[in-house]
């Protein structure tokens, strides 16, 4: 049994669908990474605000795109900053920090923001930009797997490195602060 072209009772197609769930989703969990208080669930939701940009990235055809977004910023920067979150939070913080009583500014640039990106969408001829994008990462994909393999594992090394360190000093720390009573 194969799936049909388009959904049956709405009679939208499945990537119409899908790009309005990924849009959706990515808009309110971005809006939940800066309105939420507590800064663990604020980077949970960043990590699902990326998930859902991979999902955009498949949908437009992209799948090196989205492989390079899942791998480098959920599995490794969002792991990272909430693993550096988690490491040096303390729990004697301000009631109420400085960027929440500036909520005006950021409105106003929010609303330049969505003003340019509406001039840019509205502007761009998107059939000719997705076959560029494609032919583009194809060739991204066949210099990181051939030319660029060693720098790319000495990168990953280092950041393991440095994660592994991170992990080290904090513990360091706690003993340190444990010993002089």
């Amino acid at each position: 049994m194969s799936i049909p072209e388009t959904i049956p009772i709405i009679g939208a197609s499945w990537d119409d669908v899908l790009f309005v769930l990924f849009a959706v989703v990515m808009l309110g969990s971005a809006l939940l990474v800066v309105t939420l208080r507590d800064i663990i669930r604020s980077g949970l939701a960043m990590i699902v605000c990326f998930a859902a940009l991979a999902g955009l990235y498949v949908l437009l055809g992209s799948p090196i795109l989205a492989a390079t977004q899942v791998l480098v910023y959920i599995g490794a920067i969002s792991v990272l900053v909430l693993f550096a979150i988690m490491l040096t939070q303390t729990k004697a913080g301000p009631a109420r920090l400085v960027f929440q009583t500036q909520w005006w500014a950021a409105a106003i640039a929010a609303i330049a923001v969505v003003v340019v990106v509406i001039g840019v969408v509205a502007s761009t001829d998107w059939g000719a930009e997705a076959t560029r994008l494609q032919s583009v990462t194809g060739d991204v994909a066949r210099l990181l797997f051939s030319d660029y393999t060693l720098p790319f594992e000495a990168v990953s090394v280092l950041l393991l490195a440095a994660v592994i360190g991170g992990i080290f000093l904090a513990k360091r720390e706690d003993r340190r602060d444990e010993a002089p009573r």
